[in-house]
């Protein structure tokens, strides 16, 4: 697995105008990697835009290493780098507490008059966005405590599909966990939590209190 970064050129508007709505991101994300798109057999990618230090960042973890040239196709020229992820995700423990970010699409399926599985539905209050990270917190692997965590940023995100505009709600969560199943944890940070993950959702990252 590879962990690859690189700055969105924000001073040049003329370079990031596409950048308008979450499919352009998964076609750059994608176009990163020139083989498998050429070849239309397509791995997984999580993907983030994450804003650090007054910059902004385009983060990815896949399967192979991108193609550095084409991940700065958005980007500031020469900021594109990656790194080999398999021996930081080699070092994770159980009992281990570990800093998290992770940008979820909070839904609940809604039933209908007969009781089946209706439509898909955004939770929109903040206790109910809360509940949705604590409710999958152990089946993937991780403990999180009451005052240990919150909502960082909470909006909405345009998605285009064919000619439908389409807002999903989007939460980004921080917070202290406590890693509890090491292995499922890994499968979180390679293969991402929740709903659509293709267009920016679902990407755990975590930095050790420990080593």
């Amino acid at each position: 697995m590879y962990l690859s970064r690189v700055q969105l050129d924000t001073d040049n508007r003329q370079k990031i105008r596409n950048l308008t709505h979450l499919g352009a991101y998964h076609d750059w994300v994608e176009r990163s990697f020139p083989e498998e798109f050429a070849e239309g057999e397509r791995t997984r990618k999580l993907w983030r835009i994450d804003h650090l230090g007054g910059k902004i960042y385009l983060l990815i973890v896949s399967r192979e290493a991108p193609d550095l040239s084409s991940l700065c196709c958005y980007g500031v020229d020469g900021s594109a780098e990656t790194k080999n992820y398999d021996p930081f995700l080699s070092k994770l423990k159980k009992g281990m507490k570990c800093r998290f970010r992770i940008v979820l699409n909070p839904v609940v399926a809604v039933l209908d008059r007969s009781g089946k599985r209706g439509r898909i539905m955004p939770h929109v209050t903040v206790a109910h966005q809360m509940d949705y990270l604590k409710k999958r917190s152990e089946p993937h692997g991780f403990l999180l405590h009451d005052g240990e965590y919150g909502i960082k940023e909470r909006n909405f995100a345009l998605w285009r599909k064919g000619k439908e505009h389409i807002r999903l709600s989007r939460v980004a969560y921080e917070g202290l966990l406590t890693i509890q199943d090491a292995d499922l944890f890994r499968t979180l940070l390679t293969e991402g939590m929740g709903k659509k993950k293709a267009y920016g959702f679902g990407m755990m990252t975590v930095i050790p209190l420990e080593v």
